[in-house]
């Protein structure tokens, strides 16, 4: 009987020197090496909770604690910002970056909004039809071929 106890607690002792230099294997394997740095920081004015950024890489939508989003260009300069509903806890963007995806936890509620960036162009100078003073200036480019 003796000698099956002994046979038995070799065999456990070795079984469990087995797995631990298994296990111990596994966790010392190193990962391949990769090479990193730090491109940019931005310094927020609020608590960040989520961001997105849009897939043509011109900007960046941070949601913050204070209930806005913030839209950044990519070289870090604040756009503009988009007042959301307090509980909103998620944004995301549709791919060609025209809505913006809200998801409110508190309300149980889910919003799109449309996002167009407006841009202003300068036409001082250029020739125009009717009052000067309209608060709608459109520009025709007619000389391009």
């Amino acid at each position: 009987m003796k000698y099956k106890q002994k046979v038995t607690g070799c065999a456990l002792l070795l079984a469990s020197l087995c797995t631990g230099q298994a296990f111990a294997a596994v966790n010392t394997k190193t990962p391949s090496k990769i090479d990193w740095n730090v491109e940019k920081t931005w310094n927020l004015p609020a608590k960040p909770l989520d961001i997105v950024y849009s897939l043509d890489g011109k900007h960046v939508f941070i949601l913050t604690d204070q209930h806005t989003v913030l839209v950044y260009d990519n070289l870090g300069e604040l756009s503009g910002s988009i007042p959301v509903d307090k509980g909103v806890s998620a944004i995301d963007i549709a791919p060609r970056g025209e809505k913006l995806f809200l998801i409110n936890q508190e309300t149980k509620a889910f919003s799109d909004l449309n996002i167009d960036f407006v841009a202003d162009i300068n036409t001082a100078g250029s020739p125009f039809r009717g009052l000067a003073t309209a608060p709608v200036t459109i520009a025709v480019f007619t000389d391009f071929q």
